[in-house]
């Protein structure tokens, strides 16, 4: 099952991340770049990356002049994500060209890759929450707190993992198929965010 595939390349890109625990820290990825898991890992370490990048930014005493950097940094990241995102649905839609859906198949409400991109957040979730609930500086009611919200997400792994698998199992057998919309964002473009294009006036 792809899940099976996905949530451990996942896992490693975390750890191998936790390694250094620097935004600045370059990617190292281990997986042939003819590889999904290559993909795969290269999305999650945007996502991992990202996530410490959130963490920095609320910091209450941030230099407002770093805080701008940052957010600046943080739209780029958000752009690179989507962009990964169409790239793992490009893998799917070449894997499954030769399917004839059949005449009573559906869309679904979201593609394989959307699908996985909330996998690779919720393998993040996890991962700091069973961080949460291990602290040795932390109260027992924290601990006990952080617990029953990983037993919680531990779930949602189980079942996002099932919907996936049965999501690729359909368009692989015809009852779905498949239709990606490229995500068309307009905040980092300049030709469509009045800010941008009014100030090049």
């Amino acid at each position: 099952m792809f899940s099976g595939i996905s949530f451990p390349v996942f896992e490693q890109s975390i750890h191998d991340y936790h390694q250094f625990d620097n935004v600045d820290q370059p990617i190292n990825n281990p997986f042939r770049k003819d590889k999904i898991e290559h993909l795969l890992y290269a999305k999650n370490w945007i996502d991992t990356v990202q996530w410490h990048l959130e963490d920095i930014i609320r910091n209450p005493e941030i230099d407002p002049v770093e805080a701008l950097a940052l957010k600046r940094r943080i739209d780029a990241s958000n752009q690179e994500r989507t962009d990964m995102v169409e790239y793992i649905d490009s893998y799917f839609l070449d894997k499954y060209k030769d399917v004839q859906p059949k005449a009573e198949a559906k869309i679904n409400s979201e593609s394989p890759a959307w699908a996985l991109d909330r996998l690779s957040i919720l393998a993040l979730k996890i991962f700091h929450m069973a961080e949460e609930a291990s602290r040795t500086d932390a109260s027992p009611e924290h601990k006990a707190k952080c617990q029953q919200k990983l037993d919680i997400l531990l779930e949602q792994k189980k079942d996002l993992s099932t919907a996936i698998d049965d999501l690729l199992t359909d368009i692989e057998n015809g009852n779905k198929y498949m239709k990606v919309y490229k995500q068309m964002k307009m905040y980092n473009d300049e030709e469509l965010n009045p800010v941008l294009y009014q100030n090049k006036k």
